[in-house]
């Protein structure tokens, strides 16, 4: 059963969560000393609705700009746009409603309106860690249940030089997140299917993962249950009217980033290199579910203690074939078998894997992997599970 009423959880940030947390909004930002927000956003939340209805919960002396130009994967160019605004109204925080782009958005100007430097110069690649202080303050609103960018460090952005590349540091953490269920109850069952399957590859991800982190293999284990082994997911994109699956789903996304601060894996650096095409324009939460059963089937004699853990929270038996599984589950759930179905041909192998290899995500994938390596695993999720 659904709990009534919201709670805070505290993890890497403060989250309010539960049905009608946006009702928050005023003291949240009255907490923070904001009055002058910029809201990140895109088109489509503001057709749909969603920004107005933002809005109606705002506190009358709040004055707000509203920047809706997130593309589907954010970019360094919108990222400087909305940084613009931010600086012409004299705007003093950063609201970010959304999907994960329009969250990755926000952090980057949050980045960005306090730190000089291009993008580039904060990459994990740059040791950008190193160099980012205090940034503009952020409230993340998820309408999504995937992403977990809400409670996660990193802002995931299209650079100006064609890259897709992660900037983190606990300081682009928002301040408070609002994980309130209502936002997503309109959620189409595609993309409900593809976000959700976004959290879950968060999870196993972060169990296979080689790094040490009990606590977080505990909240992993616990969102693949809930997901899949508890059938929230499936019941979310079968009725997306289903309250107390909407719930256990937004739940899930943020548990999937509590998880994965101990690391991810191939999935996460080929969907990266994949995301980077400004045409094709690929969901990542779809191209992770595509990607996760070849690549636990690739990473399996490197992990196989952990794959019975998996199972029996997804409800299956210790010995079943979790690749196979996930695969099956992709298709009941009208996602796309492999990526050749999403427009990825052959011919960008070599680049998609040049640019997987240097990911940061590779180093904590269960199994080494170099340029060739990446070129077969991409050769192998072209057609899908074989």
């Amino acid at each position: 059963m659904t709990p009534i009423g919201t709670t805070t959880i505290t993890n890497n940030a403060q989250s309010r969560f539960g049905f009608s947390a946006l009702s928050e909004i005023g003291a949240a930002l009255s907490g923070l000393g904001v009055d002058r927000p910029l809201i990140c956003s895109d088109t489509g939340l503001r057709e749909a609705g969603l920004i107005d209805r933002l809005l109606s919960e705002l506190p009358t002396p709040v004055n707000v700009t509203v920047f809706d130009g997130t593309p589907p994967n954010p970019t360094e160019t919108a990222i400087n746009d909305a940084a613009a605004l931010f600086r012409n109204r004299d705007c003093d925080g950063v609201i970010s409603i959304g999907g994960g782009s329009s969250l990755d958005l926000g952090k980057g100007v949050a980045l960005r309106v306090t730190h000089p430097e291009p993008l580039q110069s904060y990459t994990t690649q740059n040791m950008g860690i190193e160099k980012i202080g205090d940034v503009a303050p952020m409230v993340a609103i998820p309408t999504t249940a995937g992403t977990g960018s809400e409670v996660a460090r990193a802002s995931v952005v299209i650079l100006d030089n064609g890259e897709k590349r992660v900037v983190a540091s606990p300081k682009l953490i928002p301040r408070l997140s609002i994980l309130d269920p209502e936002l997503t109850l309109s959620l189409p069952p595609y993309l409900t299917a593809a976000t959700g399957m976004d959290a879950v590859t968060h999870c196993i991800e972060a169990v296979i993962s080689p790094a040490i982190n009990p606590p977080a293999d505990a909240i992993a284990l616990d969102g693949i249950e809930r997901a899949l082994g508890d059938g929230a997911l499936r019941r979310a994109v079968a009725d997306g009217s289903d309250r107390d699956a909407r719930w256990t789903m937004m739940l899930v996304s943020t548990e999937g980033a509590m998880a994965f601060s101990k690391g991810l894996g191939a999935v996460h650096a080929m969907s990266h290199a994949c995301g980077k095409d400004l045409e094709l324009k690929l969901h990542h939460g779809t191209l992770n579910a595509v990607l996760l059963p070849p690549v636990l089937r690739f990473n399996y004699e490197h992990a196989r203690d952990k794959y019975p853990t998996i199972a029996r929270a997804m409800g299956l038996p210790p010995d079943a074939d979790l690749a196979a599984t996930i695969a099956e589950l992709n298709a009941e759930l009208g996602l796309p078998e492999g990526l050749a179905a999403m427009g990825i041909t052959i011919d960008m192998v070599p680049d998609l894997a040049e640019h997987a290899v240097d990911d940061m995500c590779t180093a904590t994938n269960p199994a080494p992997l170099d340029r060739k390596g990446y070129e077969h695993l991409f050769e192998m999720a072209l057609s899908g599970l074989n």
